[in-house]
Parts: C-alpha cells; structure tokens; sequence
C-alpha cells in the first residue's frame, strides 16, 4: 500500500477535446475546456493550474506551469457511448459495448407510454426531452388539477417522472416509478435510470423540487473495483451521484449533494476523517446546470468555483493521500444540441509525498483509474474487467 487514502473527483463532463471516432457521434471538433476557456475574458483556475490542466490541455488564458504539482495525461473511453453510467463503470472497470438507451428526440415509444398508463391508471402527459424546471411551469397546474402524470428525458439515458407532493403523494409517485423501472428493463426500452421527481407549490413560478428525489438504477452488470475494495474492509465513501450510478454497490457510505460546491464541501469534511480507502466524489451541476443548458460561461464560473473549493481541500491531504481528478465524458456547452460529447478526458494525480511530475503516456480507457485504485491496496481487478494500473508510473 502506498496512500492510505484516495480521493477522486470526477468533474462532470469535463472532455478535453474530440475522441478520434468523435464524429461517428455527431461531435467532430468538440472541446469543453477549451471553448468554455474561450467564452470569458478572465478565467481563473489556479489550483488546477498548478496540478498541470494547461499543461495537458490548452486552456485560453491559462498558462501551463514550469513545474506542475503532479501527474497527468488524457484517457479515451473504450466503451460505447457517452454517458454518465457508462463512464463511471468503466472508470471502475466495467466496459459498456451496447449504449443505454436515449430518447431525446421524440420521447418514449408509444407502446411503453400506454403499458406505463394502463399499469400505473394514470394519464401520461409530457413525453419529451426537457428541462425540469420548465417542464414544471409548462404541466403541474395540468397535473394538480387532473391527475395526470408528468413523464419527460433528456440527453441522458434516464426516464423522469414529477409528481407533487402533496397532491400526487410521495408514495404513489414512487409506486409509479417501480412499474416504470420494471418496463424499462426491456432491451428496446432500457434506460440507465428511472428518477421520481417531487416538487411542492401550486402555480406557475412557485413549483420547486424536493430532495425526496429517488432513483431507480440499473445495477453494474458485473463486480466492479469498488465491490473488491469492499470486500477487503476498506472504506469506499461516496459523494454526490456515485450511489445512483452504480446503484448503492460496493459502497460503505454514501453522501448526497445539493450542488457541486456542497459536494466539495463534503469532500473536505470527509478528509478531516481518519479512513481508509477510497472517496469517490461526482460534482454533477457542470454537466446539468451548463453543458446541457449550453451555457459556457455558466460553465466557467463553476469550475473557478470547484478551484477555490479544491485549494481548500489539497492543503489538508496527508502524505499518504492520492488525488485523482478526471471526468467522465465531454458536454462542450458550445455544441450544437443538449447532447454529452464523445471526448477524452483529463487525469490529473497528486499527493504531498510526490517527488516526480510530468505527462504520462494518453491511456485507451477511463479503467486505469479503478485499476490504478486496487492496485495500490495489493488487490486484483474482478474478473472479466479492464484497466492496467499507473501506480508504478507516480514516483
């Protein structure tokens, strides 16, 4: 064992540039640092500045470093898609060669909306790829008034049901979600996830969510590293949407987030504690509140935000802690769409133990991340995953 504890942050959708088959996608030319980098006249990331991003990647106004704070190289996604799901198992060892489903376009299919219907004896209103807040203003005076079901998607693999909570009722909403689960297990119709959405208010302009928020997820299909790291007493601690991912699998504890600050937050609070193992945190606001809103200067500001917030966590990291920041697909909020973009994405390693830095060679999947992770604890990958450790390479 050479860090006692492993911190990995997966900043949500930070690509760093078009993957070579990018274009089979639709996102030819695609680059999220780069152009949200572009979008403001000042942008100011010193911390990861200091951890070599420039280095890596060109950032406009941002200058790489003589002597960067630690490691750091791209890594390509070898699973097919672009998802959140899919990203984060890979990162854990899981590839994903047949994508989830996505229904951006035209909603969900006729026959899966009427069985939803006839199965849970409510009229569906919505079917459509939208924002949910917008989507409250435009329907929940309809569904307070008549019963009906509000059903949206987005860009993700997800299906999303609103119901509210004093009139539709808690209980009954996630009633609806399970059968909803259940018929979206079929292959035609497979989502990632199925998500009740309470809100409270009555009129237009007053409709808020709640964080009685539940979601219905698909379980890895396999044993991933955070199952072993599990297995062998560790502490695997997550933050943010890592429990929804993987379903509450190979988690010791787990730590909901109202946003990406709140979530660095608990970060920092979770590295006053003495563990053991891995803290794995997804920061999810960048990918939700600006890539797919295609809001780069949105986007900018919340990672200026993240910087701060990381120069507050890395003076408390031990000489036996490891860094690891990285993302898990692009969402260049320049693009056309609200789609996730088929990008490489960064890996940046520090500990205060370090003596070497530099660019390590670009890796062919997010794996060596939970390679790298199992490695470190003298632990073997499960069977049937994918990913060779970097361990040896960090002096």
């Amino acid at each position: 064992m050479k860090y006692r504890r492993i911190f990995t942050i997966v900043i949500d959708s930070l690509g760093i540039g078009a993957m070579e088959d990018a274009a089979a996608y639709g996102d030819a030319g695609t680059d999220t640092l780069g152009h949200l980098s572009q979008s403001v006249k000042k942008f100011a990331i010193p911390n990861l500045q200091k951890l070599g991003m420039a280095n890596l990647h060109a950032v406009q106004g941002v200058e790489p470093v003589e002597h960067p704070g630690g490691y750091y190289l791209r890594l390509n996604e070898a699973s097919t898609g672009k998802d959140t799901m899919t990203g984060h198992w890979e990162m854990m060892g899981l590839p994903v060669t047949k994508p989830f489903k996505t229904f951006t376009e035209h909603g969900f299919p006729r026959e899966l909306i009427d069985e939803l219907s006839r199965r849970t004896g409510r009229t569906i209103i919505g079917n459509k790829s939208a924002s949910g807040t917008v989507i409250l203003d435009e329907l929940a005076e309809e569904e307070i008034a008549t019963g009906h079901m509000i059903v949206y998607t987005s860009a993700d693999s997800v299906m999303q049901i609103c119901g509210n909570e004093e009139t539709f009722g808690l209980q009954e909403l996630y009633r609806c979600c399970e059968i909803a689960r259940e018929l979206t297990m079929k292959d035609e119709w497979k989502v990632g996830r199925v998500i009740a959405r309470p809100y409270v208010g009555k009129k237009k302009g007053s409709f808020k969510r709640t964080s009685n928020r539940h979601d219905y997820a698909l379980k890895p299909y396999g044993r991933t590293a955070l199952n072993v790291l599990k297995e062998a007493g560790l502490d695997v601690i997550s933050v943010g949407k890592i429990y929804d991912i993987f379903d509450g699998e190979g988690l010791t504890e787990s730590n909901k987030s109202r946003s990406s600050v709140h979530g660095m937050e608990q970060t920092i609070e979770i590295a006053g504690r003495d563990f053991q193992g891995l803290c794995y945190v997804n920061l999810v606001d960048f990918d939700a509140l600006w890539g797919h809103r295609r809001n780069p200067v949105g986007y900018a500001k919340e990672l200026e935000r993240f910087d701060r917030k990381l120069g507050e966590l890395m003076p408390l990291l031990r000489d036996d802690d490891l860094l690891m920041i990285t993302a898990d697909h692009g969402n260049d909020p320049t693009h056309t769409g609200t789609d996730h973009t088929r990008e490489r994405v960064p890996l940046l390693m520090y500990s205060p133990s370090m003596e070497g830095c530099g660019k390590i060679e670009d890796a062919g999947t997010f794996a060596v991340v939970g390679a790298t992770i199992t490695h470190n604890f003298g632990l073997e990958m499960p069977e049937g995953t994918i990913g060779d450790s970097l361990l040896e390479q960090i002096k």
